[in-house]
């Protein structure tokens, strides 16, 4: 349960981070009105891909959850953006899917990597029992 918020909080922090970067590049004022009126299409998106996916199962899984997540999340965004003709060009698309992409499948990386030794392979015991048993095995 709280893996899966989470993941759920990692993805919403990126998308964020992304949204006051966004803002602050192209010198508008940083507030919560603003962050609101731009970010609350990503965040949408997240929540979708997060339902569509149930991400609960994996929250952490790069491939193919994180990837998952990320594409529902900019196809949503853009799809949002477009019905309420806030903004879709291209160049716009390719950066939001890349810098998205960058922060939302980067903190999944950088989290799968640091928790590498708590993650414990699955043996099936037959298979070990099998192999006991013939020495040739």
């Amino acid at each position: 349960m709280f893996r899966s918020v989470g993941a759920l909080v990692g993805d919403i922090l990126a998308v964020l981070v992304f949204v006051v970067i966004g803002l602050l590049q192209h010198g508008e004022q940083l507030s919560t009105a603003t962050m609101f009126a731009v970010g609350w299409p990503f965040l949408v998106g997240v929540l979708l891909g997060h339902l569509a996916i149930r991400s609960w199962n994996h929250p952490f899984r790069l491939w193919p959850h994180g990837v998952m997540i990320w594409a529902i999340t900019v196809v949503a965004c853009m799809a949002i953006r477009a019905l309420f003709s806030a903004g879709t060009e291209m160049s716009f698309v390719i950066v939001t899917a890349a810098v998205t992409g960058v922060l939302m499948l980067g903190w999944r990386a950088v989290a799968l990597f640091l928790t590498r030794g708590e993650r414990v392979e699955v043996v099936d015991g037959s298979a070990l029992a099998a192999s006991a048993d013939d020495p040739e095995a």
